[in-house]
């Protein structure tokens, strides 16, 4: 016979197991399809990096450890992030954004930024590697804006309380990120945050008119200091000078175009041998492409596709105002940074310096993805999922709400 004791032990875990939120299935898929482009990553970095390492540091091995490394934290980062209720990043939002700030700011500081090729976009301490703090600035941009526009609701369609404040904390951040300089990671931010900002119920007008403020800036930007002026010219002219500032554009064209249906074998890349600059970062794709032919391309590019689909079902099914908006936000990251990669590589749109999520080298890179996915797996287990597009009803009502305001 149960002592009251035991039956108050019993009570009281039940009690405390029924206050945690009750999580759903994770979507294996998703997990499924992160793991899948992160192997792909690693191998190709790998055949990729093996000339530049063995050129630059002696070691054909250089990257591809460093690259393995950054998989294991990153896939640390996935699994612990996965666990998390999601919704616990939203009181911790001030924080991530801070710690955010303050990385960026860090970058600029003698002593502590480390300049590449110009740019300072790396701060390291000690022996410590090197870590780009603009990679994780994206998830914490991602969480805060998600943060500020669920509890704003309605208020986002208003100039002053909505329109203005979105636009001097994301102009902040871009700001920060334009001085190192970096011009791509800027756009990627600002599109994460556009994105985020519409799916929230803002005005088409007021989207309307930021893109065009941001557009004058952009090209601003290009033509009066010249930043990125060379690799807009590489792409329209690029057979114009083959040697110098179209080299890069053309041996890209090149390799993806060398390797035919089925490529000519994974590591067997001829391009690699420092004909495609950055052939392990920025160029990967076109390595892809020669090793393994548009048989390979086509699948990553359908498992990025896939992966995308099922972040953008995680969006749209999700009741919850913030989950569904850091779910938006960090689908819209993996699509900006796909699109601008491949397109550069394919000239389909001129090189951005992007790097390919999940498989570009960049430790930085890669942990920060595989974090924000590590978000997208927690939402789909800890947010209440609906049949319909619940982003769509409750941007819908938020239009009619505005509309009621004005009547009156």
């Amino acid at each position: 016979m149960m002592t009251q004791a035991n039956l108050a032990v019993r009570q009281a875990r039940f009690a405390s197991e029924a206050g945690q939120r009750d999580a759903n299935s994770p979507d294996w898929l998703l997990i499924g399809a992160v793991i899948a482009l992160t192997v792909i990553g690693l191998v190709f970095v790998f055949s990729a990096s093996v000339a530049v390492g063995q050129q630059l540091f002696g070691d054909p091995r250089y990257f591809a450890i460093r690259q393995l490394a950054g998989a294991v934290v990153g896939l640390l980062a996935f699994v612990a992030l996965a666990r998390l209720d999601y919704r616990r990043l939203r009181t911790w939002s001030p924080i991530i954004l801070l710690i955010a700030i303050v990385g960026l700011v860090a970058v600029l500081m003698p002593g502590i930024g480390v300049e590449q090729n110009g740019a300072r976009r790396w701060m390291q301490i000690g022996s410590l590697p090197p870590v780009q703090p603009s990679e994780f600035a994206k998830l914490a941009v991602a969480i805060y804006v998600a943060a500020w526009l669920a509890s704003r609701g309605p208020a986002i369609r208003h100039v002053t309380l909505g329109v203005v404040p979105f636009a001097v904390m994301v102009g902040f951040f871009g700001f920060l990120i334009m001085a190192e300089p970096d011009l791509g990671t800027a756009l990627v931010i600002v599109i994460i945050a556009g994105a985020m900002f519409f799916i929230a119920g803002a005005a088409l007008r007021h989207i309307l008119a930021l893109t065009a403020v941001g557009g004058g800036v952009l090209f601003g930007i290009i033509a009066i200091a010249g930043y990125g002026l060379e690799r807009f010219t590489s792409f329209v002219a690029a057979e114009s000078d083959p040697q110098a500032s179209g080299f890069q554009t053309l041996q890209l064209l090149i390799a993806l175009g060398s390797g035919g249906p089925t490529g000519v074998g994974i590591g067997e890349s001829r391009q690699k041998f420092l004909y495609v600059p950055s052939a392990h970062t920025d160029g990967v794709f076109a390595i892809i492409g020669e090793e393994a032919g548009f048989v390979g391309a086509l699948l990553v590019i359908g498992l990025v596709g896939f992966l995308v689909y099922r972040g953008a079902r995680i969006a749209a099914r999700t009741s919850d105002p913030f989950g569904m908006l850091l779910a938006t936000g960090i689908v819209a990251w993996i699509v900006v940074q796909a699109f601008f990669n491949i397109g550069g590589v394919t000239r389909t749109i001129p090189l951005t310096g992007i790097p390919l999520p999940f498989i570009s080298f960049g430790s930085s890179a890669l942990i920060a993805t595989l974090a924000a996915a590590g978000v997208l797996v927690s939402i789909s287990r800890f947010a209440r999922q609906d049949e319909g597009p619940a982003w769509l009803q409750r941007r819908q009502a938020n239009q009619k709400r505005t509309s009621l305001e004005r009547s009156r």
